[in-house]
């Protein structure tokens, strides 16, 4: 067995890299386990709201020298595609999961973190310290262990936690386009059964990412039909794929989503972004979630390290009620926004009731998404 590190990261994600870059300018040691090789495309809606900026940028990382482009403005439509367009009250960027984690990553081992290829078969603890082992044969050891590992795991399994007993009914279906798109907009588009993204990140490429019920995609043949058949009746929807061209061989696809309440804490395990809760992508602001819970999760191991924090306890306890205070309004709020615009006929009534007061969407955005971060790490 070996003694790792200070702090092991399971998930080199938006939050797992976050956490790594931060612990490791602070001195800590850290061991970070990706199964995946960098780059790789995820599923994922590639906005990331301007509130991260301050934060990225004092870890030494600027998404617009990585080609990302700056959004401003939000189209919101119905499945009859009846719309409207505002400005976003604080703005945000578009960047690839492709691009930012790969840069991220390359940051992560230049402050001095170790980032491994492997998968982790089973986390135990015992008298304080955890036992980590992968599917290479290696058992590390550690004080501290972050979950970043996502959406859904074979660890959320091991780890026997409550909402992977619950329906997930969700299929999320991601690929990029080349063709004709606002630099500065991001498209929030319903149709029967779901709602998709639509907006560019960099080189020119246009990432078009949605959500559906699985159970009502699978009455047709495939992903093109079901595109054609259903989405396209949003004609929003219908002129991104009449004139875009995929350049994906094949679209990234991920099932079995939840959006059901996940604790932050578990055995012990420090949760981290979205393996400590998911924001529905409708709000659009999950990746920013994800980056602000990793700066929170780590300044407090930062204070537990010091012994500002003097107990596992108080540590596990302090994250989990900042965590819910950060992100509790925000989660409760997308998943009314959700409900919303899951029936085609409300949607169609809250829609009107924007247009003749467009400053509840600017409301609506502002309670989706959080202050500017304070550059502290």
């Amino acid at each position: 067995m070996t003694r790792s590190s200070d702090v092991i990261i399971i998930g080199g994600g938006l939050a797992g890299l976050t956490c790594a870059i931060h612990l490791s300018i602070k001195g800590m040691k850290v061991l970070l386990i990706e199964k995946h090789p960098y780059p790789k495309h995820k599923v994922c809606g590639e906005y990331i709201s301007n509130e991260v900026l301050p934060y990225l940028n004092a870890l030494g990382f600027d998404p617009f020298e990585h080609g990302a482009t700056r959004i401003t403005r939000l189209t919101l439509s119905t499945a009859r595609s009846n719309s409207i367009t505002v400005n976003l009250p604080r703005g945000g960027f578009g960047i690839s999961r492709y691009r930012i984690d790969n840069e991220l990553a390359k940051l992560a081992s230049s402050k001095g973190a170790k980032i491994i290829r492997a998968s982790v078969q089973d986390v135990n603890f015992h008298e304080n310290i955890f036992k980590v082992m992968t599917n290479r044969g290696k058992t590390y050891s550690t004080p501290l262990v972050i979950g970043a590992f996502g959406k859904r795991s074979n660890l959320d399994v091991h780890l026997d936690r409550e909402f992977m007993s619950l329906p997930a009914p969700n299929l999320a279906v991601k690929a990029h386009y080349s063709g004709v798109f606002p630099d500065d907009l991001v498209g929030l588009h319903n149709f029967k059964g779901g709602y998709c993204g639509v907006s560019k990140v960099e080189d020119d490429r246009i990432n078009v990412c949605y959500i559906t019920d699985l159970n009502a995609f699978k009455k047709h043949k495939n992903i093109v039909t079901f595109q054609q058949e259903v989405m396209s009746k949003n004609r929003y929807l219908r002129a991104a794929f009449d004139h875009m061209e995929m350049e994906f061989k094949n679209p990234v696809t991920i099932s079995n989503i939840s959006f059901h309440t996940k604790n932050p804490v578990k055995d012990h395990v420090l949760m981290c972004g979205d393996s400590a809760g998911m924001i529905h992508p409708l709000a659009g602001n999950g990746m920013s979630m994800a980056i602000r819970s990793a700066q929170m999760l780590s300044l407090l191991i930062l204070k537990y390290k010091s012994g500002k924090i003097t107990s596992r306890t108080n540590l596990e306890t302090s994250y989990a009620t900042q965590w819910n205070e950060s992100f509790s309004t925000r989660l409760r709020w997308g998943r009314v926004i959700e409900q919303i615009f899951r029936r085609n006929i409300l949607s169609e009534i809250i829609l009107i009731l924007l247009k003749i007061f467009p400053f509840l969407l600017s409301l609506i955005i502002r309670n989706t998404h959080g202050k500017p971060m304070k550059p502290e790490i």
